[in-house]
């Protein structure tokens, strides 16, 4: 991870439709959805939808894999916790332990 990834994330999250798609993927964890239901979930276009997840996915927040004749997205679990730490790598002095965050439990799908 390094500060361009790490802005080029934020400025992805930054944007409220994309803040509630990466939140409602996490919450799915490993099962992911489809990119429908995630539209029918935040009540957003589906073409709208499409340009929310592309920009999500460039920024290495989510994956997507094609199964039969959906798309399926899912939040990239790994990427997220080398953010999330990199974000508090520099914490209290260089002490990130202090920040008590539990990143050895968040498994990767």
């Amino acid at each position: 991870m390094n500060d361009d990834k790490a802005l080029n994330m934020l400025s992805a999250l930054s944007q409220k439709t994309r803040f509630q798609v990466f939140r409602l993927l996490m919450a799915n964890g490993c099962d992911g959805m489809a990119a429908g239901k995630i539209a029918e979930n935040l009540a957003v276009p589906q073409n709208t939808l499409s340009s929310h997840l592309t920009i999500l996915t460039n920024a290495g927040l989510i994956t997507m894999e094609r199964q039969g004749r959906h798309l399926i997205y899912k939040a990239a679990i790994g990427e997220t916790r080398d953010f999330i730490e990199f974000l508090v790598s520099d914490c209290c002095q260089g002490n990130p332990e202090i920040c008590e965050l539990p990143f050895h439990l968040m498994k990767s799908c």
